[in-house]
């Protein structure tokens, strides 16, 4: 296969992935507003700040010099959640950016 063909190819699997993304995830999620997205942000940025709360609580001087495995194990809780809800978003983001998702102006 020549380069050329190859280039062509590969722009019309994009062009075919690209309507088949938006054919699929479109009609699961109405139109965006910046309000709309608001929720998701505020979500993430909680998970985010429960995460550091709990990692600096570990740190205080009055605790011991080493968090025991119970702390530890709500600290991975916190950070797997936080993870998610992040990679959740980032989709999300991908999604608009792709033209998945109707957005429209407040």
């Amino acid at each position: 296969m020549r380069e050329l063909d190859i280039k062509r190819l590969l722009m019309q699997l994009d062009k075919s992935i690209r309507e088949i993304n938006r054919d699929i995830i479109n009609p699961e999620i109405a139109e965006l507003k910046l309000n709309d997205l608001s929720p998701v942000v505020k979500m993430v940025a909680q998970a985010r700040a429960d995460y550091l709360k709990a990692l600096f609580e570990m740190a205080n001087p009055t605790q011991a010099e080493r968090p025991d495995a119970e702390q530890i194990s709500r600290l991975k809780q916190f950070r797997i959640t936080y993870e998610e809800l992040l990679k959740g978003s980032v989709a999300l983001e991908t999604a608009i950016e792709r033209g998945y998702l109707d957005v429209v102006s407040d």
